[in-house]
């Protein structure tokens, strides 16, 4: 259990910024810990992960088509608006 709450720990610090990133994050903690609980075992967190970060990305995609998350260069800071033609 120990392991698994490092994994899941090192998953959460690498949250990014961007959309994509946070989905990937958000998802690959809720599938490592629903994989952790479902077999007791890392190696089925880290596939819980893997398939959570996976499936966050998927889904998150689909719902915001017509989205791009674009970089201020003044300020670094990333947001997200409609993509620009071209």
């Amino acid at each position: 259990m120990k392991k698994t709450i490092i994994v899941l720990a090192a998953v959460l610090g690498f949250s990014g910024c961007s959309t994509l990133e946070r989905d990937a994050s958000l998802g690959a903690a809720a599938g490592g810990a629903i994989g952790a609980i479902a077999t007791g075992r890392v190696g089925g967190a880290l596939a819980g992960a893997a398939i959570g970060a996976g499936t966050a990305i998927l889904i998150g995609q689909a719902t915001r088509k017509g989205y791009c998350v674009y970089r201020d260069p003044r300020t670094l800071k990333t947001y997200e608006a409609r993509c620009r033609a071209g």
